[in-house]
């Protein structure tokens, strides 16, 4: 605009220098407008001197004003940047584009507080807002009380919903594995690495007693740096853990401590020892656990097989259990297999194996423990394709009347 008030203004001027040029038409009117254009061109001359002067200021004005301008021109742009920023890093997180009604899988670690809990809920869409996610933490007073592990929600769940969950706990079966009783540690290692994707080679390398001894004592017993029979059978959860083998092996060991700790051993020495003569370790108690475990299948059948058994260690006979030999086998146990030299083979060794045959129960260490009081020597025990008998006997002429009888039922051989 002021460059056009200058244009305007230098337009005026020259016209008026024009008109003062010009040549007189008559003596009286040329005084008059020589008069009349002097006075004009000079007040000409002088508003284009004002005019120019004004100009000058309005160009410093103006150029006082862009640093004003640059700083405003910046802050937009800082603005624009901070809204993007803001947008896509937070909006998104408290409204993340994630489909309702989709299973997801989540894993809470161990130690977590809520806001950490509420951005791995925000980030797997499982819930939009954490500030409706807090107000329903302290509604249910659930701030010290959600738990670790891995859980299983679906996307775009109800936050009431979803709070109670984390104090009930982990729901996920994603990092659960079961460990069945009676389980080798090489059936552990190949069941872990199905489920949970630990390599079976790991975890037989991790499970020797010389990796763990100074963690848990009760293992100075061991024979051959096995681990066989302290991997307690139970469900482990290993959600907001990682899935390794050395995880595995210290929660299963964590376990037996538990679970055993309650066993008075004292007083199981001294029973077997009045009634069997028979002297036991701590360690011998678990070897025989494994046998029963093996051979024993319901009903009485833990305490009379554990019975059995002491009463043959106390007279000096063999053992003559076919389980030992499935351990070395890792199968079923033929004729041919009971003619093996293997210190295993309690046909041909007196006394228990060198270790434990499997990963036996509570109740089979129970029956170690604590056996009936019986005058057996023999037992057969058959469950095959719904048939079921359970025989034991005082004498050898009744173990042959047993065995007759599953063989004519079953019409097979059965070893004896």
């Amino acid at each position: 605009m002021a460059q056009n008030d200058k244009g305007t203004r230098f337009k005026s001027d020259s016209q008026e220098d024009e008109l003062s040029s010009r040549p007189a038409t008559s003596q009286a009117t040329p005084m008059i407008q020589t008069r009349i254009s002097r006075q004009s061109a000079q007040t000409t001359r002088q508003a284009a001197k004002r005019a120019g002067k004004h100009d000058r200021k309005r160009r410093v004005a103006s150029q006082r004003h862009v640093p004003v301008v640059a700083f405003v021109v910046v802050a937009i742009a800082v603005m624009g940047a901070f809204s993007y920023w803001f947008t896509h890093q937070v909006l998104d997180k408290q409204e993340p584009t994630v489909e309702p009604g989709i299973e997801v899988t989540i894993t809470i670690p161990d130690g977590a507080g809520g806001a950490e809990i509420s951005e791995i809920l925000v980030e797997a869409g499982v819930i939009s807002d954490t500030s409706v996610f807090f107000k329903e933490v302290r509604n249910q007073d659930a701030e010290s009380s959600m738990k670790s592990g891995t859980y299983d929600f679906m996307t775009g769940a109800n936050v009431r919903d979803v709070v109670r969950q984390l104090v009930e706990g982990p729901n996920s079966t994603a990092g659960v594995i079961t460990i069945p009783e009676g389980y080798t540690v090489q059936q552990i290692a190949a069941a872990a690495e199905e489920k949970l994707g630990i390599s079976a080679e790991d975890f037989m390398n991790r499970a020797v007693v010389s990796n763990y001894i100074n963690d848990f004592p009760f293992l100075a017993e061991a024979n051959d740096d096995s681990l066989e029979g302290f991997l307690f059978p139970k469900t482990y959860d290993l959600g907001g853990k990682d899935k390794s083998a050395d995880n595995l092996i210290r929660m299963m060991l964590s376990q037996y401590a538990e679970e055993t700790g309650t066993l008075d051993y004292d007083a199981a020495r001294e029973l077997v020892n009045d009634r069997y003569g028979v002297s036991m370790s701590n360690y011998e108690f678990l070897i025989l656990a494994s046998i029963i475990e093996k051979e024993a299948f319901s009903g009485d059948d833990w305490v009379n097989v554990s019975s059995t058994f002491y009463n043959r260690l106390a007279e000096g006979s063999l053992l003559q259990s076919d389980a030992t030999m499935g351990y070395v086998t890792g199968g079923e146990v033929t004729p041919d297999d009971l003619e093996i030299d293997s210190p295993y083979n309690t046909y041909y060794y007196l006394g228990l194996p060198p270790t434990p045959i499997c990963n036996p129960s509570l109740q089979s260490l129970q029956a170690a423990l604590n056996p009936a009081e019986t005058n057996y020597y023999y037992f057969l025990i058959v469950e095959k394709d719904g048939y079921s008998y359970h025989a034991f006997s005082e004498d050898y002429d009744q173990h042959l009347e047993a065995i007759n009888k599953v063989e004519s039922d079953l019409g097979v051989d059965v070893i004896e």
